[in-house]
C-alpha cells in the first residue's frame, strides 16, 4: 500500500488577492477546498495515510481537516519553518512516515484525473526509483519538456525552449522508491525537479515516464482555478470528492451545495458552484462563478466570471464580472 506526500505550502503568489487570507489549497472549486479533492483521488487510488506538508498559513488545515478520520485516512501535518524547495519539502514531510512502501508526491497546485492507480502499480512493476505523470499539451514551449524512451524510461529534463523536442511535460504527481526520498538531504533547499531526477537519470537511476492524458490543469492563477471549478462541476474533470451526501442539486450547469439557500427565480449556469450556506436572493444571475460558503448575492444582481469570497455581501442589483469580491473590495481579475 502507497502512502502519499500533499505538497500544500506554497505562497500562492500567482493567485492573489485570493491567497491574502487563505492558502491556496483551501480555496474553494466545486463547492469543497481543493486539497479534499486532492485526497478524495488519493484515496481513490487506495492511499489512506498521507502527510500534508504545509508552511503558509499552515494553521488553517489542521481545523478542517483534522487526523483525516472523517474521510477514512490518517492525515499527519509536517510545517516547514522556511521554504525548502520541492525536495526539501519531501524529505521533511517523509521524517513522519515509516516503512518501505511507494511514496506518492502530489502538488498543491493540480488538479488531475489521470489514473494514479495503474501509475503506482507500472511503478512498482519497473522496479523504478521514480515514476513521473507525464502529460501531453500542444505548446510546451511554457513547459519544461521530458523526453522519455521506447521502454519508457525517461531520457532528460529539458529547461523551457523555443522548439521543444516532445510535447511530453511535467504533470507534478511522483511515485518514489522510498529510499530515494529517505535520500534527499534533510532540512536543506532542494528541487526535485532541478536536482533530484536529473541527477537520477544522469546516473542511470530507474526514472520511468507514466504518460496520461486524461484531464490536467495547473490552478495556479484566478482564472484556471474558475476554469478548474467549471469542469469539476460540469464532469469534465473527475470530482470524486462530491458525495451525495453534500449535494442539494447537481447538474452541468450548476452545482448547489446542502446548507445553501437559492431563490427559485435566480439563474444558476455555467458550471457555477453555490456552497454551503451562501444566499441566493430573487433574480439573481450567476455564470461561470465560485461563490463560497456564507456569501450573500442580492437581488438581481448580474456575476459572471468571479470568485465570491466567504462570507462577502453583493448588493442588489450589483453588475460584477471576472472579479475577485470581499466584503471590503472588488478587484479586477485579467483575462
Amino acid at each position: 500500500m502507497a502512502v502519499g506526500i500533499l505538497l500544500v505550502g506554497g505562497f500562492g503568489t500567482r493567485l492573489m488577492p485570493l491567497t491574502k487570507n487563505t492558502p491556496k489549497p483551501m480555496l474553494t472549486v466545486a463547492g469543497l477546498p481543493v486539497t479534499e479533492h486532492q485526497l478524495a483521488m488519493a484515496k481513490a487510488a487506495g492511499i489512506t495515510t498521507v502527510v500534508l506538508a504545509t508552511s503558509y498559513l499552515s494553521e488553517v488545515f489542521i481545523p478542517y481537516f483534522g487526523d483525516g478520520s472523517k474521510w477514512g485516512m490518517k492525515l499527519l501535518y509536517a510545517v516547514e519553518k522556511e521554504p525548502l524547495g520541492t525536495g526539501g519539502a519531501i524529505g521533511n514531510a517523509a521524517k513522519l512516515l515509516t516503512g518501505d512502501e511507494s511514496i506518492v508526491v502530489f502538488n498543491g497546485d493540480v488538479l488531475s484525473s489521470h489514473n494514479l492507480k495503474q501509475q503506482i502499480q507500472e511503478h512498482e512493476e519497473n522496479n523504478a526509483d521514480v515514476t513521473l505523470h507525464l502529460t501531453a499539451v500542444e505548446d510546451a514551449r511554457a513547459y519544461g519538456c521530458v523526453p522519455t524512451d521506447s521502454d519508457g524510461r525517461v531520457t532528460a529534463f529539458l529547461e523551457k525552449m523555443d522548439n521543444p523536442i516532445t510535447n511530453t511535460i511535467n504533470a507534478g504527481c511522483y511515485v518514489f522508491k522510498s529510499s530515494i526520498v529517505n535520500s534527499i538531504p534533510k532540512d536543506t533547499v532542494v528541487s526535485v525537479e532541478r536536482q533530484t531526477f536529473p541527477e537520477l537519470v544522469a546516473r542511470h537511476g530507474r526514472v520511468f515516464g507514466f504518460i496520461d492524458d486524461s484531464y490536467w490543469l495547473d490552478i495556479g492563477t484566478p482564472k484556471a482555478l474558475l476554469k478548474g471549478s467549471v469542469d469539476l462541476v460540469s464532469g469534465v474533470a473527475k470530482a470524486l470528492a462530491l458525495t451525495p451526501e453534500l449535494i442539494a442539486s447537481h447538474s452541468p450547469q450548476r452545482l448547489i451545495m446542502k446548507g445553501a439557500q437559492v431563490d427559485p427565480t435566480a439563474r444558476i449556469d455555467g458550471g457555477s458552484c453555490i456552497s454551503h450556506g451562501a444566499h441566493v436572493q430573487a433574480g439573481a444571475l450567476i455564470d461561470g462563478c465560485i461563490v463560497e460558503a456564507g456569501a450573500r448575492i442580492g437581488q438581481g444582481a448580474a456575476i459572471k466570471n468571479s470568485f465570491i469570497a466567504a462570507g462577502a455581501h453583493v448588493q442588489n442589483f450589483a453588475q460584477i464580472s471576472s472579479s475577485f469580491v470581499t466584503n471590503s473590495e472588488i478587484i479586477h481579475i485579467p483575462q
